[in-house]
């Protein structure tokens, strides 16, 4: 349920309303607009009075909803979530590019792809440390290396961090990385969602392989319940029967998800179609569709990358197609 009240209503008028929901056994989500404050209230609504809350000087309205997912709704939060990153914001008409190799592999590697990213443009740097991969014989990343290195490349260049974690074990040894990306695999690891939820960093939350819109927001959901709002939703594609492409890159989860949810939504064109020729049409796509950010793989020699070297763009190619993101972006 939520409860939009007016705009006269007074600190004092909303806390007290605020208090007797909460004797009601209900938690309140409160988001504070520009012209209207909204409270979502979380738990057993059945026995609240609609009619009664209607009645009240300062309710402007009150709806019923039947959404699971609550603090990740839009109707409990009409305005967009800015998600701030190492002072790069995403959201609300902020818009960034995160580029980087799908793995780090050495420092000449991973900081030479970096200061090329931060001269094309972008404005994160991703880059695995910890890599899950479906073959355990392949290239699963340096670990904590990988970390130590990814630190560095920021000091050469500025560019925050966005960095795949695998267990909340982990929470430890990325303590200095500035938004902690959360796979396709693991999008339904709970245990990892709770203890992310416990912290304030920013989270990079990718779609499922198979997941529906309504479980990645339960995912979502499942961050933000525990206290941690700043949470930024990813679509890379998912697996249908359709084998030319690494995955279907499903543009319309994109403009769905911001009609649905008020949190972030970023693109990764990379993952979505495992091809370089597809990237730049899709990164447009992305645009026009409402992404509030992109997240592409480069990699200084591509040919010698340890993993997806199919996917990763030379830092000449992706000069290329920032400018085709800029011409996106110019005409919506």
């Amino acid at each position: 349920m939520i409860a939009v009240l007016k705009s006269n209503a007074t600190k004092q008028q909303i806390d007290n309303l605020v208090e007797w929901f909460e004797k009601q056994g209900l938690r309140v989500n409160e988001s504070k607009g520009e012209y209207c404050t909204v409270l979502g209230l979380i738990g057993d609504t059945t026995r609240i009075d609609t009619d009664l809350l209607q009645g009240l000087d300062i309710i402007e309205s009150v709806t019923r909803i039947s959404e699971p997912f609550k603090k990740a709704n839009r109707k409990f939060h009409p305005e967009d979530t800015i998600v701030d990153i190492g002072g790069v914001k995403i959201g609300g008409g902020n818009f960034a590019v995160m580029a980087g190799p799908c793995s780090v592999e050495n420092e000449e590697q991973i900081i030479e792809t970096a200061k090329a990213v931060k001269a094309a443009g972008a404005t994160l740097l991703r880059g695995g440390a910890y890599k899950p991969r479906t073959s355990p014989y392949d290239f699963q990343g340096l670990h904590e290396e990988g970390i130590r290195l990814l630190i560095k490349a920021r000091e050469a260049t500025g560019l925050p961090i966005v960095s795949e974690i695998m267990s909340p074990e982990q929470l430890p040894v990325f303590e200095e990385i500035d938004c902690l990306q959360v796979g396709a695999r693991n999008m339904q690891n709970f245990d990892l969602l709770k203890a992310l939820g416990k912290t304030k960093k920013p989270v990079l939350l990718k779609r499922g392989l198979s997941a529906t819109l309504k479980e990645l927001l339960m995912s979502a959901e499942y961050i933000m319940s525990e206290g941690n709002p700043n949470v930024i939703l990813c679509e890379r594609g998912i697996r249908t029967y359709e084998t030319y492409t690494r995955n279907t890159f499903d543009v319309s989860a994109i403009a769905a998800l911001k009609e649905l949810s008020h949190l972030p939504v970023v693109a990764d064109p990379s993952h979505a179609t495992g091809k370089v020729s597809l990237i730049k049409p899709m990164s447009m796509a992305a645009i026009v569709s409402g992404a509030d950010a992109l997240e592409i793989e480069v990699h200084n020699c591509p040919k010698k990358a340890l993993s997806d070297a199919a996917q990763q763009l030379t830092p000449d190619q992706f000069v290329g197609v920032m400018e085709a993101i800029d011409k996106a972006r110019s005409i919506i």
